[in-house]
């Protein structure tokens, strides 16, 4: 059974009478890979900051393995934070920005060439030792970043948007990165993203959050095909939502036609969201689709194509690698298990 490492309790806290989280509860398990995901101003960084330390609750508890660590300063807690901008000591070179923290501890000299060298080995940054961090790309800056904060050997690291400032594809190269770094620490990681690709391709758990509460929190891919509302199924991933009937169990009505679904538990006629992702639509031929339309634009995208299909006034979003003309009629057809029925308009 995993273990809860920190237990966020009933907390409360305000900036200017405004309450940034309210009665906000949180269980983060030892060894996970955490991504606390929301727009900016929902909560998440201050959420990380009072794990950190750096803010403190004006309600609630705050717990880490079992203990209460509410009055404990940043230094006191066996927790590290590595912030979208590195902060990193511009005289010093790569080996003395990491060892910073080992000296200051009076740690012996042989102990800290060690250490330091197997992190920066972790890092794959073992051959920049004496390279000043001034003439480091970006991300080897952030990998600096983070040596500096794991050679402590935390029990858990929080990373603010530690790859906002990076470029595309180094971005997507850090990320792969940093999931493997968590692996082989084998330490807690506690990641504030307000990116959807971020948080799918690294998390174990992702918290989607919105004005102070959790609206979902689960594996990547259940939030993906199972969300809970409106606003988890638009911010994570693309998706068509169409207003819609649920007429009785396993049976659904939305753009005046009735599918089979794999959803039950509602009343007879309640009124429902529909969500079916992009990926799911399939080209049918028109004579054999209970969904007819015209293909009203199309954009090439690289790995498929988005196409966007006019039917009866409603506009469906589909990805496919199958090319289709501007203008041409068009069947559609979806698989039961691909209809995601959610309670209308909760938020």
């Amino acid at each position: 059974m995993k273990k809860i490492l920190i237990s966020l309790k009933h907390i409360s806290k305000s900036f200017d009478d405004v309450k940034v989280l309210d009665d906000f509860n949180l269980d983060i398990y030892e060894n996970e890979f955490v991504t606390l995901l929301g727009p900016s101003g929902c909560g998440k960084t201050t959420c990380l900051r009072l794990i950190g330390g750096f803010e403190t609750p004006e309600e609630g508890i705050i717990e880490f393995d079992g203990k209460t660590i509410n009055d404990l300063e940043p230094n006191q807690r066996e927790i590290n934070t590595c912030f979208q901008k590195y902060a990193l000591f511009p005289h010093l070179n790569v080996f003395d920005n990491v060892a910073f923290g080992l000296k200051i501890k009076k740690i012996a000299k042989p102990i800290i060439k060690t250490r330091v060298e197997a992190t920066l080995k972790l890092v794959k940054l073992d051959d920049f030792s004496n390279r000043s961090v001034s003439t480091l790309s970006g991300g080897q800056q952030q990998r600096v970043a983070i040596a500096r904060a794991i050679i402590n050997k935390p029990k858990v690291l929080l990373l603010d948007e530690p790859l906002g400032a990076l470029d595309l594809k180094l971005r997507q190269e850090m990320q792969y990165e940093l999931k493997e770094m968590q692996r082989e620490l084998g330490i807690t990681f506690v990641y504030v993203t307000h990116d959807q690709e971020e948080a799918l391709t690294m998390s174990d758990t992702i918290v989607i959050m919105n004005e102070g509460k959790i609206l979902q929190l689960g594996k990547p891919e259940d939030i993906y095909n199972e969300p809970k509302n409106r606003f988890v199924a638009n911010f994570i991933g693309e998706s068509n939502i169409f207003e819609g009937v649920m007429r009785e169990d396993f049976l659904v009505s939305f753009c005046d036609r009735e599918f089979e679904c794999v959803d039950r538990g509602f009343d007879s006629n309640e009124l429902v969201d529909v969500v079916i992702r992009p990926e799911d639509f399939d080209f049918v031929p028109p004579s054999k689709a209970k969904i007819t339309g015209v293909v009203d634009s199309l954009i090439f995208k690289g790995v498929h194509y988005e196409i966007n299909v006019i039917v009866d006034d409603h506009e469906y979003t589909i990805h496919t690698t199958k090319f289709r003309d501007v203008g041409q009629k068009v069947g559609l057809a979806v698989t039961p298990d691909n209809i995601h029925v959610m309670k209308r308009h909760q938020s």
